[in-house]
């Protein structure tokens, strides 16, 4: 029987140390690799060029690095990027870089599909399928990141999570991936350039404030009426305004 091998990302710093010190190696090979994990993005552990071959082949053995991938890139007139992000399990997303002129914007999913069923959003249609992993979502920040920079010779500059998806309905995901996106061991991007809509979920928002986020919180209205909201946002029947 061949064994899956585990998405090397889902180890924590401290568990790749413990791993490396458990295979008679020093501890601070798990820094290196986590370097080249998060702050260079490698694709391959045979980009990892300071760790020796012998090590390499190592992790190969026992690990891979999913990643995302840009399936499709359509660029509008006004510059707008959007992207079709295939997963590793095949199914798709969508990500896009919207730029001004003082900002680059990435608009990034946080779920394959959506259960709010809200009546003008194409993703309802989908149903949701499954939420996105905090590697996922980080890494449509970073593609993004690398289309600006190619594109407009600029870094970005904003996130929002309003692509695929209820963010809230993936709460602790979207938090892991904020928080490394956020961290200087990742993007080191500053929480105030990062903004989670949502359609309103209270339970959530409210744990939200309890924990203090730093990032900025828009709620989507589409209208002020309750009966008009309910008839476009099915959600809105058990959550009103």
């Amino acid at each position: 029987m061949v064994l899956k091998k585990k998405d090397i990302r889902a180890l924590t710093k401290e568990q790749l140390r413990e791993f490396f010190k458990s295979h008679g190696e020093h501890a601070f090979r798990g820094n290196q690799v986590y370097e080249w994990l998060w702050q260079k993005s490698a694709h391959s552990f045979d980009d990892m060029t300071n760790i020796s071959k012998e090590t390499r082949t190592k992790l190969e053995e026992q690990f891979v690095i999913n990643h995302i991938k840009v399936d499709q890139l359509q660029r509008s007139s006004d510059g707008t990027i959007k992207n079709a992000v295939r997963l590793h399990d095949e199914l798709v997303v969508e990500s896009v870089l919207i730029p001004s002129k003082e900002r680059t914007t990435a608009c990034v999913s946080s779920q394959v599909g959506c259960s709010l069923d809200c009546k003008f959003c194409a993703t309802a249609r989908l149903k949701k399928m499954r939420n996105l992993n905090p590697d996922e979502i980080y890494d449509q920040v970073v593609a993004i990141n690398n289309e600006s920079e190619l594109y407009f010779n600029r870094p970005l500059s904003n996130i929002v999570f309003m692509g695929m998806g209820e963010p809230l309905m993936n709460y602790n995901n979207v938090l892991k991936a904020i928080e490394k996106i956020t961290s200087p061991e990742g993007l080191g991007m500053s929480p105030k350039r990062i903004t989670v809509s949502t359609s309103g979920v209270p339970k959530m928002i409210r744990k939200l404030a309890d924990e203090e986020v730093k990032f900025k919180l828009a709620v989507s209205l589409h209208s002020a009426i309750e009966e008009v909201r309910t008839s476009i946002m099915p959600f809105n029947a058990t959550f009103n305004l």
